[in-house]
């Protein structure tokens, strides 16, 4: 990995972290810029894939991104003769329906790159498809640490990895003088790829997480709400939520109604939450 961003080609500059439709600017642009330098006076199309959760919000974020950063560029750049086609599919928020969405795209529309997939355990498919077909697989979403182990050269996380956010979450529990946290976080590899590396960072301010409490990420309220009961009952007060916005909103709903938003309560929140 080369600063966070894994294997670069040697004519590109690595991509700057850019929030909302810049980020994904700067990745159409170098794709426009090696197709403008390889044509002579002729007009290209250069097919790119797209593939995210079109029912989930940040999907539908990351939709509109792409077609503003479209826009904009060309807008900027309206002497360019390569224009940028889009391919968005729709993976319905299922692995199989990622690998199969990137494998139309590769193997049928024959797309240059391909932007996404968007969670990190559909990225573990789609790289492997990316590795076969030599096409480049980008994703801003996908944020597990252990995707790094694939060693891919044509995988690019447009994003911070998981890891890389425990130290500050250690921060503020040294700040305010905590000993102990409870971690509440989805029941999959998103959720649990954190928890080795806030162990250790929690360890080296003298810390712990005292539970860990893991909600599934199809958990009806029921569910959810016996989980809060029991985490009620526990001495510690201090909570560290690391899920997706569509689960978390739910949990923090159940917590204001069981009591749990008010004074002696204490809530720190992952970027899984924010970083939309």
């Amino acid at each position: 990995m080369v600063g966070g961003y894994g294997w670069w080609p040697p004519m590109l500059k690595p991509p700057r972290l850019v929030v909302g439709g810049y980020g994904w600017l700067i990745f159409l642009e170098h794709v426009v810029v090696i197709a403008q330098n390889t044509t002579n006076n002729i007009p290209v199309a250069v097919n790119v894939g797209l593939v995210l959760d079109f029912d989930d919000l940040v999907g539908k974020i990351g939709l509109s991104c792409v077609n503003m950063a479209i826009n904009e560029f060309y807008a900027t750049h309206a002497s360019y003769r390569t224009r940028l086609v889009l391919n968005p599919r729709d993976s319905k928020m299922d692995v199989v329906g990622a690998a199969a969405a990137a494998l139309d795209l590769i193997k049928n529309v024959q797309v240059q790159a391909v932007m996404g997939p968007q969670t990190s355990m559909e990225a573990n498919f789609v790289i492997d498809l990316g590795n076969i077909s030599k096409v480049p697989i980008i994703s801003f979403s996908a944020t597990s640490s252990s995707l790094a182990s694939l060693r891919s050269p044509y995988f690019f996380r447009a994003t911070q990895n998981d890891s890389s956010q425990v130290r500050a979450i250690s921060s503020i529990v040294q700040a305010f003088g905590w000993r102990e946290a409870v971690l509440i976080y989805v029941n999959n590899a998103f959720g649990e790829d954190i928890i080795l590396y806030l162990i250790d960072a929690l360890q080296e301010i003298n810390a712990r997480l005292t539970y860990r409490s893991a909600i599934p990420s199809s958990a009806n309220d029921d569910q959810i709400s016996q989980e809060l009961l029991k985490l009620i009952t526990m001495p510690t007060r201090v909570f560290i939520v690391h899920m997706p916005p569509s689960l978390g909103t739910r949990l923090f709903a159940m917590a204001r109604q069981s009591g749990m938003m008010t004074e002696g309560y204490a809530w720190v929140i992952t970027d899984g939450m924010t970083n939309l």
